[in-house]
């Protein structure tokens, strides 16, 4: 495929396809956000119709708390045959006494005591369906609402609240208290409630049983929820279903009354209907994008297509080894202007880089060959000290002839090893060698001890760390004493790390000497060597290799000493 059908298709996948992807999830998104803002809205609007409902309820229950607790109805309840005089009555009719309250009734455990209007038979009250709930509830107030009271199908709904009355002293029962309310209450709650356009609210039981809705339709039907079906469900929430034959967003949350939830009922074409400009705006602009797209194919694509070809070209010549420039075009002063004028310089600088490589090709083989006659004087050395320990052990001489066996192999170790990271234990072999030389020269001025755990044989660590904390030791803690020195080096592991104490009993040093010793150019310490490392060295090459938690730690005091730890990681050959 050509080029130029390559820009355009990827125009078309790059654009076109991008925009109709984008106008559908934009599409989508929107719908998804509406149908979050209608369910923050009815999450809302439940919320203020549950809290209108209780304190509805909440006056009812309040009369009835003040009520069943007065001294007339405990004794009616108490004593089936107390007389009902006409002034008890007033008294009994000004304690229940609300414009929502239709009637109630007063019963004791054998029978219907006290009614205003309409009461039923204690017989029949008890067959109610309801009924056992009220003395479940143990005294407290228990809500039937005209959906479920079977009030709603009789064409007289009511809103029923019952509860068993306890004496007053003793707390047994003594009698049921029935109020019938009107249902106005639930009217007055519900249709100040906030709903969409054909959106509805509705108030049902456990059961599913619609207890109430705003519209006042399908009162005391059954429906089906599914989350009514789950366990211990206390939680709000929501979901789309379908709702009496048509999809709808469903949010619910549970009533105060734990034996409720309330439920908004809001049809999902009225969500959708806000989208649908999106979802056309989302096409017209996807055949905007298609017309752009061959327009800029004609205009733009079809130029710049022509500037690459000659760069190809170019490059092609350039593989051949011929570095010609390539013509500008006219009137190019857009990038591809500067891709052609790019090109040239590049093979203006390709030209010079290949007769700079082939200088350096042959000034790499003259430092070959120069490294090549250098490693020539190292093996000078070791040739030259084993013919002194043959002429030493020939001699007689067995100090010689160890001393040139520990030096010869400490500068092995120190000289010929190509790896930075070596062994534990060959790293200690070159202190061994290292302080066995000194021994020869300090005689019996100081003694040694190096302990090194066979498990830790192998773990590597870098080279030459510990040399260079033992020769500081030497020469500034061992060499100015009068008595016997000793030297300590005890590796030991920590977790996963492994710490190599060297420990002397010098005369130790304050703080002020050991940050001048730190901080010393190490040009100043050819006292004692010509090309040694210091601590500061020792450190930082550490921190440099393994991070910056791994390093030294100096511990000294005037008079007791030194000892300085070197923290580095497990890592195993």
């Amino acid at each position: 495929m050509k080029l130029r059908r390559k820009i355009l298709l990827a125009i078309i996948l790059l654009v076109f396809i991008p925009v109709i992807a984008l106008g559908g999830v934009s599409y989508y998104s929107f719908s998804a956000a509406m149908e979050k803002k209608s369910n923050d809205f009815y999450s809302i609007s439940l919320l203020e119709t549950d809290s209108k409902l209780k304190f509805a309820l909440s006056e009812i229950t309040t009369i009835s708390n003040s009520a069943i607790t007065q001294q007339t109805v405990q004794q009616m309840l108490k004593q089936p045959d107390y007389p009902i005089t006409y002034e008890r009555r007033q008294e009994i009719n000004n304690l229940v006494n609300h414009p929502m309250i239709a009637s109630f009734a007063l019963y004791s455990n054998e029978q219907l005591v006290y009614h205003t209007s309409g009461g039923m038979p204690l017989a029949e009250l008890r067959g109610e369906d309801w009924y056992k709930a009220v003395g479940e509830a143990e005294g407290r107030p228990l809500w039937v609402g005209p959906g479920e009271n079977g009030s709603a199908e009789s064409g007289a709904p009511v809103l029923i609240q019952a509860r068993m009355v306890k004496d007053y002293y003793s707390l047994e029962d003594i009698g049921a208290f029935v109020i019938y309310v009107k249902p106005d209450l639930l009217d007055q709650v519900f249709w100040e409630a906030a709903t969409l356009k054909q959106g509805d609210i509705l108030l049902v039981n456990k059961q599913g049983r619609i207890v109430f809705n705003k519209s006042g339709e399908h009162i005391g039907e059954r429906a089906e929820f599914p989350f009514l079906a789950e366990e211990g469900v206390n939680g709000k929430g929501h979901y789309v279903d379908r709702y009496l034959g048509e999809k709808s967003l469903i949010t619910y949350m549970p009533s105060h009354n734990k034996d409720w939830f309330l439920v908004a009922i809001t049809p999902s074409k009225l969500i959708a209907a806000e989208s649908v400009s999106i979802r056309n705006l989302a096409l017209i602009l996807g055949l905007i994008s298609l017309v752009s797209a061959f327009l800029f194919d004609r205009f733009f694509v079809r130029r710049m297509v022509r500037s690459i070809i000659s760069a190809v070209n170019g490059m092609k010549r350039v593989k051949q080894g011929i570095f010609v420039p390539i013509p500008p075009h006219h009137g190019a002063q857009d990038e591809t202007g500067l891709l052609i004028d790019g090109f040239n310089r590049m093979s203006t600088q390709i030209q010079e880089l290949l007769a700079q490589v082939e200088t350096e090709q042959a000034r790499k083989k003259e430092a070959e060959l120069q490294a090549l006659v250098a490693q020539i004087n190292p093996h000078f050395i070791y040739n030259s000290l084993e013919s002194i320990n043959s002429m030493a052990v020939l001699q007689g001489n067995k100090d010689i002839s160890k001393m040139v066996i520990s030096l010869g192999k400490l500068l092995r170790i120190s000289i010929s090893e190509h790896h930075e990271l070596i062994p534990l234990s060959m790293e200690l072999e070159h202190v061994r060698h290292y302080m066995r030389i000194q021994k020869f020269r300090f005689e019996e001025k100081f003694d040694y001890e190096i302990e090194l755990p066979d498990s830790l044989r192998h773990f590597v660590t870098q080279k030459l760390i510990v040399q260079p904390i033992v020769e500081n030791a030497l020469y500034h803690g061992i060499e100015p004493m009068e008595e016997s020195g000793y030297i300590s080096i005890k590796v030991s592991e920590q977790r996963d790390d492994i710490v190599i104490d060297v420990t002397d009993n010098g005369p130790g040093f304050d703080p002020e000497t050991l940050i001048e010793l730190w901080n010393k150019d190490q040009g100043q310490l050819k006292k004692y060597r010509e090309n040694g490392v210091g601590l500061k060295n020792v450190h930082e090459r550490l921190r440099i290799r393994f991070g910056s938690r791994y390093g030294l730690m100096i511990c000294s005091s005037a008079g007791y000493g030194s000892m300085i730890r070197i923290r580095i990681p497990k890592i195993l050959t």
